[in-house]
C-alpha cells in the first residue's frame, strides 16, 4: 500500500516502516510490480543508512511493468533484467528472498528456475519462492527442481484470511509436504476485516475497490456474503473483547502451515492497529465459532483467489 495505490507521501511511508522496525517486525515485502517499482523505490529510502542488514529484504518479478510486451513473465531474459531494476530501486546488492509473482503458462518452469539458480549462485539472491501458484505448480516446480539440480522454492505466498480460506484444501498441506513456509498476502481480505465493513455502515471508498471493483461491488451476491461473514465476525470480535483486526491476523498465524502473515498498512494509524495481533491466541472454541461463520475451505468469492488458471479463464483453450 505504499505508491500511488495507496500512500503517495513518501517520507510518511519511510516513518512507517522504521515504526515496524523498530517494534520488532524483520520481514519486508513487495514487488516490482506495486505502483509500478515506487514502492521498491520506498522500502530503499527506509533501509538506507544501515537498516538493511536488520532485514529480511523479498520482492518479486512477473507483472507487466512497461508497455512493451517483454517486460512481462517468468522468462530468463525478463528475470535477469527486472533483478537488476529491483536491486537498483531497492538501494541494494543482493535480496534475500525473490519470488515469482505468479505462474506463467508460456515459460516452461525449467526455464525459470534455471534463470533463479544462477542468480542465487551469482549472490545475487539468497532464496527463492513463488506467489499464489496453485498446488499441481508448487508440486511440478519441486520437482522440476530435484530432476533438473535447480534451487528450488522454499516459499509460498498465497492469499489466506478468515473470508478466503480456499488455500487451506490444498495450497497449505503442500506447502507443508514439500517443507516450505507460507507468508500469506492480506490477512485483512483487503480491508474487508478491518471493522470497516458492517451490515448498516456506508460503504467505505478505497482506491482498491475503484481499481478491483469484482472484489468488493456489494451489487455482487457473492460480495454481499463477505459482508454478511465480515459483520458476523465483527460481532464475534467484539463478544470476545478483541479488535478484528487482531482477530483476523490471529487467525492466519494460528494455522501451523504458516510461518508470518504479510500485513500491508496504509498509515501509521494501521500499523499500530495490527502490531497487536501478535499477542493474540485464538482458542479451540473461537475457531470453531469462525468456522460456523466461514466454513474452512472456502471462497465467498473467485476472485480474492488472486489466480484463475488460463483453462478456466480463457474460452480459446476450452473449445479448440
Amino acid at each position: 500500500m505504499f505508491g500511488d495505490w495507496g500512500n503517495t507521501d513518501h517520507e510518511d511511508c519511510v516513518r512507517i516502516i522504521h515504526r515496524a522496525l523498530d517494534a520488532g517486525i524483520n520481514f519486508i515485502d513487495t514487488a516490482d510490480v506495486y505502483a509500478r517499482g515506487e514502492s521498491e523505490e520506498i522500502v530503499g529510502k527506509a533501509l538506507a543508512g544501515g537498516r538493511r542488514e536488520h532485514v529480511v529484504l523479498a520482492t518479486k518479478v512477473h507483472g507487466t511493468m512497461g508497455d512493451d510486451p517483454n517486460q512481462f513473465g517468468n522468462s530468463r531474459r525478463w528475470i535477469v533484467q527486472e533483478l537488476e531494476n529491483s536491486l537498483r530501486r531497492l538501494r541494494t546488492d543482493y535480496v534475500d528472498l525473490y519470488q515469482i509473482h505468479r505462474p506463467e503458462p508460456d515459460t516452461d518452469i525449467d526455464e525459470t528456475l534455471g534463470a533463479l539458480t544462477d542468480l542465487v549462485r551469482a549472490g545475487k539472491v539468497r532464496y527463492i519462492g513463488s506467489s499464489t501458484f496453485p498446488p499441481s505448480r508448487i508440486v511440478e516446480a519441486q520437482w522440476v527442481a530435484r530432476e533438473r539440480g535447480r534451487e528450488r522454492f522454499v516459499c509460498e505466498q498465497p492469499p489466506y484470511s478468515v473470508l478466503v480460506r480456499g488455500v487451506e484444501a490444498d495450497v497449505l498441506p503442500t506447502a507443508r509436504r514439500h517443507g516450505m513456509a507460507v507468508i500469506p498476502w492480506s490477512p485483512l481480505a483487503g480491508g474487508w476485516l478491518s471493522g470497516k465493513w458492517r451490515k448498516g455502515a456506508e460503504t467505505p471508498e478505497t482506491r482498491r475497490a475503484e481499481r478491483i471493483p469484482q472484489r468488493y461491488d456489494l451489487s455482487r451476491p457473492e460480495n454481499q456474503r463477505k459482508l454478511d461473514a465480515a459483520d458476523a465476525l465483527a460481532r464475534l470480535a467484539e463478544d470476545a473483547g478483541m479488535p478484528l483486526v487482531h482477530l483476523a491476523i490471529a487467525f492466519v498465524l494460528r494455522h501451523p502451515a504458516v510461518t508470518a502473515p504479510i500485513i500491508g498498512p496504509r498509515t501509521m494509524e494501521q500499523l499500530e492497529s495490527q502490531l497487536g495481533a501478535v499477542d493474540v491466541t485464538l482458542d479451540d472454541v473461537l475457531l470453531d465459532r469462525i468456522d460456523e461463520i466461514v466454513p474452512p475451505g472456502r471462497n465467498f468469492n473467485p476472485a480474492d483467489a488472486g489466480y484463475t488458471p488460463p483453462a478456466v479463464e480463457h474460452a480459446r483453450l476450452r473449445r479448440r
